[in-house]
């Protein structure tokens, strides 16, 4: 799997966890969805997120793209 589908996977079940525990346990939590959405808003623009240094520091291999 490549850094590119990584990402989206980890923010997906961030936002999935976040949206439960708010119902389920506290809405305070849907700040942290919040933060999620604007982390991934802000990365189109830099083309980085903390959770992309954290992968690469783990080893995933970037995305090959044909251009």
């Amino acid at each position: 799997m490549t850094l590119d589908r990584f990402l989206r996977m980890i923010a997906g079940f961030f936002v999935l966890a976040s949206l439960a525990l708010g119902h389920f346990v506290h809405p305070y939590f849907y700040y942290f969805t919040a933060f999620v959405g604007l982390n991934l808003f802000q990365s189109v623009f830099t083309n980085w997120c903390p959770g992309m240094w954290f992968l690469r520091r783990l080893g995933v291999r970037e995305c090959m793209h044909d251009t």
